[in-house]
């Protein structure tokens, strides 16, 4: 269900902009009124966090050309067919909130 909710959303551009733009707006608020953050830092720090996790993110559900056996000529045949980043966009908007909210809860506990 959320899969398909996320296919939908992932349908276009702006939708996708959208989406990443309102989910990040929200976790970088949440962690400065709740965790006392600067919203400065609080961006920085979301920012590392959602790139890191989109090189994490990227791998998942890729199918080579080779695989789906439509290699387009003059390409690399172990390239993506469908790579699907609006939707890995999306993805890894939500994983990076919830990792920016659990980092941010975790720092006084580590004494920074």
């Amino acid at each position: 269900m959320l899969i398909n909710f996320v296919k939908t959303l992932a349908g276009s551009l702006w939708s996708t902009i959208a989406v990443v733009m309102v989910v990040s707006g929200l976790a970088v608020t949440v962690v400065v009124q709740a965790f006392g953050l600067r919203i400065s830092g609080g961006l920085a720090l979301y920012f590392v966090i959602w790139w890191i996790l989109l090189f994490a993110v990227l791998p998942f559900g890729v199918r080579s050309q080779v695989e789906s056996g439509d290699v387009v000529q003059g390409s690399e045949p172990g390239a993506p067919a469908l790579p699907a980043l609006r939707e890995k966009a999306i993805w890894t908007t939500f994983l990076a909130s919830v990792v920016l909210i659990v980092v941010a809860a975790v720092f006084p506990l580590a004494g920074l």
